[in-house]
C-alpha cells in the first residue's frame, strides 16, 4: 500500500495526522478558555466529556493519531538518515536555508511527547480513567485532603498549579509545540500538494499567526492558572462549591437509600439479623458517610445551599457507628464464669 510503502505515502500520513492534531490542540485551548472565563461550565463540559461513549471514542481515535503520527515519524526519520548516510552530519553546510525546527522536528516532538505524558498523569488520569476504573471513595484522587470527584476538572487544577514546577514544565512544553506545530502546520499543506510560490508563503504566514495565538493563549492560561492557584480560587469560588456541594449530596443520598434497601430486606422476624448485618455492613456505612461529610466540609465549606442528605450524613454516620458498636459488643462471645465449686477445687489443689 502507498501509504506504507513509498516515502510520499508516509509523509502524507503525517500530514492528515498532523491537522486533526492541531484541530485538537486549538479545541484544547478553547476549552482551558472556558475554565478561566467560567469555572463552573468548565466543571459541566468535563462531566458532559467523561467517561461516556462517545467522549471514550474520541479519546481512543485521539490516541490512535498519536500513535501514529509518532510511529510516522520515527520511520521517515530512520529512513531519511539512511537515506543521507555521512552526509547528513554536513546538512547545515548543504542547506543554510533550512529551517532549525525542521531540522529538529524529531527531538521537538520528544519534549512535547515528554510534555504530554505529565498533562494525562495530572489530568486525564485522574479524570476519564478514574471515572472508568472506580467511583469508590477509597480510591479517588485526593484534593484539599479530601477524595475529588472526576468530574471537577478545577480541583485538579487546583492540584497541579499550586506546584510551582508545573508552569515551568508547561511554558517549556508550549515553546517546544510552537515551533514543532508551526513549521508542521505549513510543511503538511506542502506535502499535500501546496506548495506553490503564491501560497506556501502564505501558509507560512497562516502557520506563525495561528501558531502562535495559541500557543500564547496556553502560556497566558498557564500563568493565570497559577495566580488562582496560589490565591486557593478553586476552592473557594463560590458558584464552585456549590457544584462540590450539589455532588457530595448526591453520595450522600445514594448512600443513605442504599443503606434504606439493604435494611428493608432483612428478616423482621429473626432477632439476629439487624445484629449479624451490622456487624457485616455497618463499617463501611460509617466510614463512607463520615469520608462524605468530611470531603463536603473541606471542599464546600461556605456554601449556604447544602442539600438535604448532606444535612443528614453526619447524624447518619453517628448512627450507624453506635449500632454497630453495639452489635458488635453483642456478637463478641462472653466470658464464661467459673462455678463457685469448680473455683474452691482450683484453689485447694493450688
Amino acid at each position: 500500500m502507498w501509504l506504507t510503502s513509498s516515502s510520499i505515502g508516509r509523509k502524507f500520513v503525517m500530514a492528515i495526522t498532523g491537522i486533526c492534531l492541531v484541530l485538537f490542540v486549538t479545541f484544547h485551548v478553547l476549552m482551558n478558555s472556558v475554565a478561566l472565563l467560567w469555572p463552573a461550565a468548565y466543571n459541566q463540559i468535563c462531566m458532559f466529556l467523561g467517561a461516556n461513549w462517545y467522549a471514550l471514542v474520541a479519546s481512543a481515535g485521539l490516541a490512535l493519531l498519536f500513535i501514529i503520527h509518532i510511529i510516522y515519524a520515527l520511520w521517515l526519520t530512520v529512513q531519511n538518515r539512511k537515506a543521507r548516510g555521512n552526509d547528513r552530519y554536513a546538512v547545515n553546510a548543504h542547506y543554510p536555508g533550512v529551517e532549525w525546527s525542521s531540522k529538529n522536528m524529531l527531538v521537538l516532538g520528544i519534549v512535547v511527547l515528554a510534555f504530554l505524558v505529565v498533562h494525562l498523569i495530572q489530568f486525564w488520569a485522574k479524570m476519564q480513567l478514574q471515572e472508568l476504573m472506580s467511583h469508590e471513595l477509597s480510591v479517588l484522587p485526593q484534593v484539599n485532603g479530601a477524595p475529588t470527584a472526576p468530574e471537577f476538572g478545577t480541583l485538579f487544577l487546583q492540584a497541579a498549579f499550586e506546584n510551582w514546577w508545573t508552569p515551568v514544565i508547561y511554558i517549556i512544553g508550549f515553546v517546544a509545540l510552537w515551533f514543532h506545530m508551526n513549521h508542521g502546520f505549513w510543511s503538511m499543506f506542502q506535502t499535500i500538494g501546496w506548495n506553490g510560490n503564491i501560497w506556501l508563503p502564505r501558509l507560512k504566514a497562516i502557520a506563525c499567526w495561528w501558531t502562535s495565538i495559541v500557543v500564547l493563549l496556553f502560556v497566558a492560561q498557564a500563568v493565570l492558572f497559577t495566580v488562582q492557584a496560589k490565591k486557593q480560587y478553586f476552592l473557594t469560588a463560590p458558584a464552585l462549591q456549590e457544584q462540590y456541594a450539589e455532588y457530595w449530596n448526591e453520595r450522600a443520598q445514594e448512600l443513605i437509600e442504599e443503606f434504606q434497601l439493604e435494611t428493608s430486606t432483612l428478616d423482621q422476624t429473626d432477632p439476629l439479623a439487624a445484629t449479624t448485618f451490622f456487624v457485616d455492613r455497618g463499617e463501611y456505612y460509617s466510614t463512607a458517610a463520615n469520608a462524605i461529610s468530611d470531603a463536603a466540609a473541606k471542599q464546600a465549606p461556605d456554601c449556604k445551599n447544602a442539600g438535604q442528605y448532606l444535612q443528614q450524613i453526619g447524624q447518619f454516620g453517628q448512627f450507624v457507628q453506635q449500632r454497630t458498636d453495639y452489635a458488635k459488643a453483642q456478637a463478641a462471645p462472653k466470658a464464661v464464669e467459673t462455678p463457685a465449686a469448680e473455683e474452691a477445687q482450683t484453689d485447694s489443689i493450688n
